[in-house]
């Protein structure tokens, strides 16, 4: 496995013992978690040309297990986008 170069100091860091504690800011934290969640929330609406027979088969294909398209095409690009997923193009 190859590591960069944070990674080495880090492991060489806990191999010697010279870790280092470090006070921090709890509130800071929270806020910064709170905004990341926040963020990762955030719904944009965007428009996009799609073949019209492959939105009537995703629309069947959701009115089949009972769920919205939208919710289809989300996950879809969801997990494309968390490399759950990969296209062959």
């Amino acid at each position: 496995m190859l590591y960069d170069k944070d990674e080495l100091e880090l492991l060489d860091a806990i191999e010697s013992n010279k870790i280092e504690k470090v006070s921090f800011d709890n509130k800071q934290i929270k806020l910064m978690a709170s905004q990341t969640l926040e963020y990762n929330n955030e719904k944009k609406k965007i428009s996009i040309d799609i073949k019209k027979s492959d939105l009537d088969y995703v629309k069947q294909r959701a009115d089949d297990i009972g769920i919205s398209y939208q919710n289809i095409i989300q996950a879809l690009i969801h997990n494309y986008s968390t490399q759950k997923i990969s296209l062959n193009i």
